[in-house]
Order: structure tokens, then C-alpha cells, then sequence
């Protein structure tokens, strides 16, 4: 990877939607090299998908909690059962499992508080070897989809 890949990733980041025309002479290339360099960056995997930014507000996901999960245990079974049954609750948009306490820090999006507590007691606290969840409430997001860094 190299800077002229760099720009492509960095004005793809800011522009998901650029045609390739665009991209070129944002990146100072003609169009052919630009389109191999981003097929290449696509087929390494440095680009792994293109999405449209969503504002949860404007579909109504008004409330966000961040879910800490403490495991009861954490054999492969358990592990594998908790992450499988995760992947089937659509409100959890982030999960991340962790080195030390807590074991995952999940990112949960609801309607409103009474949706959430719902989604929490109905789904959250009964996946597979949960011994524990903490919750906190987001009151702000000060940085939010930020690009990577160059």
C-alpha cells in the first residue's frame, strides 16, 4: 500500500459514492490505474464493503446503550453459543469481546427506553452463559463514523 492507495482510501471514506472518474482526479490518476488500484484494494480486502450511513434518529432508534457482558464461563461452546444467538439480535449493531472484565462491550440501539428495557430482559440478559450485564445509557455522540487515519 502505498500514498496514492492512502488517497484513494481516504476519499473513498469520505465519499463512499464517487464514480471512478471522480476518484481519479481527486487521487491526480487517469482513470484506468485508478480503477485497477481500487479493484485491488477491494480484492485484498482493504476495502471490504460500501454502505449507506444511516441516521438512527431518522428511522426512529432514538436510544443507545452500551452493554457490557460478563460470562459465567468461557469455554468454546459457551463462547460460540453466546456469539451465534448475538448475531441474531438486530438492535446489537457493535459487539466487540474484550481481553479481561467484561467479556464483550456490545453497542445497542431501541425505539426508546421501554423498547430497550424490553429487548434487554426478553433477549439480552437470556443469551447463552450470560452472568452478567451492565448498562450505559449514550447521551451524546461527540465522534461518530470517523474515517480511519491515513
Amino acid at each position: 500500500m502505498d500514498d496514492v492507495d492512502r488517497k484513494i482510501l481516504a476519499e473513498l471514506q469520505q465519499d463512499g459514492r464517487l464514480t471512478v472518474t471522480e476518484l481519479a482526479g481527486r487521487v491526480r490518476l487517469s482513470v484506468s490505474p485508478c480503477h485497477r488500484r481500487l479493484r485491488e484494494l477491494e480484492r485484498s480486502g482493504a476495502i471490504s464493503g460500501y454502505r449507506a450511513v444511516v441516521d438512527p434518529a431518522a428511522v426512529g432508534l432514538t436510544f443507545e446503550a452500551l452493554v457490557f457482558v460478563s460470562m459465567r464461563q468461557e469455554d468454546r461452546e459457551t463462547v460460540a453459543g453466546f456469539e451465534r444467538a448475538l448475531s441474531e439480535v438486530p438492535e446489537v449493531v457493535e459487539a466487540q469481546r474484550l481481553f479481561g472484565e467484561p467479556d464483550y462491550l456490545l453497542r445497542v440501539v431501541a425505539a426508546d427506553l421501554a423498547a430497550y428495557q424490553r429487548l434487554y430482559d426478553d433477549r439480552l440478559a437470556t443469551l447463552p452463559g450470560v452472568q452478567r450485564l451492565t448498562s450505559t445509557l449514550v447521551m451524546k455522540h461527540v465522534v461518530r463514523d470517523r474515517p480511519l487515519p491515513a
